[in-house]
């Protein structure tokens, strides 16, 4: 697994569509900046429950802009698994993640997980007719 990026906490807040302020935790991935919303990550940390990667633009204020991917605690439980929608996914330590947004770390890093090769489905069965059918 490759490094793609890293979290951080900044401590600031971002506006969302509807104006509603709310305090977010920084992701940058691929030189991106997303966010996700801190009372949501915290959900997601506590249960096994999906939540939204937003796109975070910064014009005099931060700014929430569309849902980019979602995000949500692995199987295991040891990690949180990010899929961006065009992107990939990546993971991240659920230590290191909650070491950030507690305060005690400043950043923690983003890892791209290997796409996996692509199976094919249709099994090839050698010495057999096919038959087709007309309707």
């Amino acid at each position: 697994m490759e490094k793609a990026g890293y979290l951080q906490r900044t401590g600031y807040s971002a506006f969302d569509s509807e104006g509603n302020v709310h305090a977010v935790i920084e992701f940058h991935i691929l030189g991106t900046r997303y966010a996700i919303r801190r009372s949501d990550l915290s959900k997601a940390v506590s249960g096994h429950v999906f939540v939204q990667l937003e796109e975070l633009t910064h014009q005099w204020q931060y700014y929430l802009g569309a849902v980019k991917g979602l995000a949500q605690v692995s199987v295991s439980g040891k990690a949180l698994n990010i899929e961006l929608f065009e992107a990939g996914n990546f993971t991240v330590s659920l230590n290191s993640l909650r070491g950030v947004m507690y305060g005690k770390e400043r950043l923690a890093t983003i890892v791209k997980i290997p796409a996996q090769p692509a199976i094919s489905a249709r099994r090839d069965v050698y010495g057999q007719q096919q038959i087709s059918a007309v309707v």
